[in-house]
């Protein structure tokens, strides 16, 4: 993971750059051709991104250096662990010792790991997972940006509030001129160096235009872009990675066949799980996860879930609540309480310690009012701020109350900035901030 401020390149082996962020060093591929050692530029996601002129970039570094060194020590204040056991379960804390001597976590010690219903017990599921992601990754936090160009779908979902059930939806498609506009704004206004284009499965943009959308944005404001358009088949993947795009976001929402065919007539688990796959091949960096609290939904299906999410190679697990929309054939099912969601993050970081990034998905935020604290201190390390125009984004209700609606782009930063420095977590993805 990067950080959201220059990072001068100290070596270059073929395509990957080494780069140092005060004697911190990380690792980006460089698709920039003129890049050399010396250069100072800005990476996300394992990419450099652009090259900083280095007076500019020297201004930002001397005004960041003590703060970024003031953050790490709050972050490793507050991941220390606390080693007096009270009341902790007897099989829960050797599965924690386990983990935190470096040791191999079976799939039923994880399995265990879900199943905790001891309050101390999950107090330290909690803090073991927060140490391990201080431990590999630090403290960066992805703070990506995300626009919702359309709330058409042509899917029938049964629990989405923009799919074919939802008679009632005023429906809106932004036009690639309004596209264009609201990801200048991000990054130019608001400093994001990472955007999510989402939309629902809408056939009215073709692949050639969704290309067209992906490659002006970043010929005109190089950043990372994360598609979410759905299932394009392998070809409009392979075309969409051509013109630019560097990421997907898509939930394979559950690892039960059975369970994903009730929720998706007419589509099956296989298809979605060999589009991941293919995108993965292609070079794209994966976002994926599940829901949890799903009908019918076992313990054993959630670690299923966690496991396949491992399996696929993703780069970012997005695991959030089932929050059925009441216009759907699923209105009334309830959703799940916190701690099950926490419990899956903190069990997906056991899971995956080196490597994931796990999101705070906006989806708890719903569920819960304190949930991007408490996800965080659980092991995520993620957020994604919606960058959508607002009189466009109150009509994308995937689930109804979806948090921060109403609330303006810069008030969503400045919310979310003072909690990650107050926790002592250093956000990427917005560099023109950091001044």
């Amino acid at each position: 993971m990067c950080y959201a401020i220059p990072g001068k390149v100290i070596e270059i082996q073929e395509k990957t750059a080494v780069v140092s962020y005060f004697g911190e060093t990380k690792k980006a591929i460089s698709e920039l051709s003129n890049l050399k050692v010396g250069d100072y530029i800005y990476a996300q996601g394992g990419f450099a991104i652009k090259i900083i002129p280095e007076k500019e970039a020297l201004e930002i570094l001397a005004t960041w250096k003590e703060t970024f060194f003031d953050l790490q020590e709050t972050d490793l204040r507050l991941s220390r662990m606390d080693l007096e056991k009270k009341r902790i379960d007897r099989k829960a804390g050797l599965i924690f010792d386990k983990v935190l001597e470096g040791g191999k976590v079976t799939d039923s010690d994880l399995l265990y790991l879900l199943e905790i219903k001891n309050k101390e017990t999950l107090e330290l599921l909690y803090k073991t997972a927060n140490f391990l992601r201080q431990k590999h990754l630090k403290n960066s936090c992805c703070v990506h940006g995300i626009i919702e160009f359309s709330n058409y779908c042509s899917q029938s979902c049964s629990y989405c509030g923009i799919s074919t059930h939802n008679k009632d939806l005023g429906r809106y498609r932004m036009t690639k001129e309004e596209i264009y506009d609201a990801a200048d704004q991000a990054i130019n206004k608001y400093g994001f160096q990472a955007l999510v284009l989402q939309s629902g499965e809408d056939k009215s943009y073709s692949i050639d235009d969704l290309c067209e959308i992906v490659s002006t944005i970043k010929s005109k404001w190089p950043c990372l872009i994360f598609i979410s358009f759905g299932e394009v088949g392998v070809e409009g993947l392979r075309k969409l990675y051509k013109a630019g795009a560097r990421g997907l976001l898509m939930r394979f929402e559950s690892s039960n066949p059975r369970i994903y065919g009730e929720l998706h007539p007419g589509r099956g688990l296989k298809s979605r799980i060999e589009h991941l796959e293919a995108a993965f091949q292609l070079g794209y960096l994966i976002i994926t996860g599940g829901l949890i609290g799903l009908p019918g939904q076992t313990v054993q299906d959630l670690l299923n879930d966690i496991l396949l999410t491992r399996r696929l190679k993703t780069e970012m697990y997005t695991f959030g609540p089932f929050l059925p929309h009441p216009k759907t054939p699923l209105a009334g099912m309830p959703p799940p309480p916190t701690k099950d969601v926490l419990k899956v993050l903190a069990v997906s970081r056991i899971a995956d310690p080196v490597n994931a990034k796990i999101l705070v998905t906006t989806g708890f935020e719903t569920l819960e009012s304190k949930a991007r604290e408490l996800g965080l201190m659980a092991g995520a390390n993620s957020v994604m701020l919606n960058v959508t125009p607002e009189k466009f984004a109150k009509n994308y209700a995937i689930y109804p109350n979806r948090a921060h609606a109403g609330e303006g782009i810069q008030e969503q930063i400045d919310s979310t900035l003072a909690l990650l420095y107050s926790i002592g977590r250093a956000p990427t993805d917005l560099g023109a901030l950091l001044k």
